[in-house]
């Protein structure tokens, strides 16, 4: 019998933002109920109460479900024999901390977007709110649940390419790249470009959050140290869209870490190449499905998610057969389903699995090397990433 027998049901779900209409709405609810581990009953769609209602019907709720705040659908709820087991945040970057720490103190368990919070002691917070809650919280770091990234992690945990010497991570869009802010600011812009709501530099609330994850999680080490280049390629922005760093990482390695939303004829690519004693692992977000092995001396190998001989945990990612091609959304359906077994084996007084999603504490680690980027840039040099 599965995990998911033995429950009984799946996990009713609560989204916060994301509605109709948002491609990202449609990737969490997509994902969360890929696999049957999620159901989503629950919601507050929009900042404006008659939307989020109406939203909600529209997206095929149980009436009464949809409700026009946070607050009223925590209490709500909260009252029911039925009541939701979970909340997924995908509102503006401000709104992330509150929404979070109230889900959190409502005894449920979280799935946010990033960044999780405007700083590094806000991310704290909920990880202290986390832990004395006995909840689960997860960060919607979906780059790194992907078969390939999470077989790279693996091998560099199985020591195949030797020790970490140097780490190469990239994030390149093109959204930025004309002055979009001297038009119409209509629907995400508005939020987007002011400086007081996306963070304390955007691109790295939006795509540098990631960037850093997938390098660090790789990697497998903590940033430790960064001196960066923090600013704008175009000129004039109120709103970060460039950073180039170095990155000195725990374990002793080196590393470059480059992203913007700025780069004309940029599509969303994202490299990831890490160097050990003996050789490469590299993946790209243009072949997710594939990672090269690049050792010293020997023929560079291609790996293939679904490849026979794969470790079962890796091969459990996938859900088509090599070839067929996956993407960013099942990878956000790992995260949903890995939050769903570790919470369900809780309940059953089951063996606890232990999966990589990223977690609160990587959220906070994201915040600490935010922060210390843009001391870097006022100071002129190396700044100490502060310990979560």
């Amino acid at each position: 019998m599965t995990l998911l027998e033995k429950f009984g049901r799946p996990l009713r779900l609560a989204v916060v933002g994301g509605g109709p209409d948002s491609w990202i709405g449609r990737m969490h609810r997509g994902a969360a109920q890929m696999d049957g581990w999620f159901r989503v009953t629950a919601g507050v769609f929009s900042s404006d109460a008659g939307r989020s209602r109406a939203a909600g019907a529209a997206l095929g709720l149980e009436p009464g479900r949809s409700y026009g705040d946070v607050a009223e659908m925590l209490a709500a709820e909260g009252k029911r024999p039925d009541g939701i087991d979970a909340v997924a945040i995908m509102t503006p970057n401000d709104t992330h901390y509150c929404y979070a720490a109230a889900a959190l103190d409502a005894g449920l368990d979280v799935i946010c977007d990033k960044p999780v919070t405007h700083d590094f002691a806000q991310a704290c917070d909920l990880v202290a709110r986390t832990h004395a809650r006995q909840r689960l919280f997860a960060v919607a770091h979906g780059y790194s649940a992907y078969p390939m990234t999470r077989l790279a992690r693996h091998l560099v945990r199985q020591g195949a390419i030797g020790p970490v010497r140097l780490v190469q991570v990239e994030y390149i869009q093109s959204g930025l790249a004309t002055r979009v802010e001297d038009g119409p600011l209509t629907g995400r812009l508005r939020w987007v470009l002011d400086p007081g709501r996306s963070g304390q530099a955007l691109v790295m609330s939006a795509i540098g959050c990631h960037t850093q994850h997938l390098a660090s999680f790789v990697a497998d080490s903590d940033v430790a140290r960064v001196v960066a280049d923090v600013g704008t390629l175009r000129p004039g922005r109120k709103v970060v869209d460039h950073v180039s760093a170095l990155i000195a990482f725990a374990n002793g390695a080196r590393g470059t870490f480059t992203v913007t939303q700025a780069a004309a004829g940029g599509e969303n690519d994202i490299r990831l190449r890490v160097y050990g004693e003996h050789g490469l692992l590299d993946w790209s977000h243009r072949e997710p499905s594939y990672l090269k092995l690049a050792l010293q001396g020997e023929p560079v190998r291609t790996i293939g998610r679904g490849d026979a001989g794969l470790p079962p945990e890796i091969i459990a990612l996938g859900r088509s057969p090599r070839g067929h091609p996956e993407g960013l959304q099942e990878a956000f359906a790992n995260i949903y389903a890995e939050v769903a077994q570790e919470r369900m084996a809780r309940e059953l007084g089951e063996p606890v699995p232990h999966f990589p999603y990223p977690r609160i504490e990587d959220g906070a680690h994201t915040m600490a090397f935010i922060e210390a980027c843009v001391a870097s840039q006022a100071s002129g040099g190396w700044v100490d990433v502060a310990s979560r």
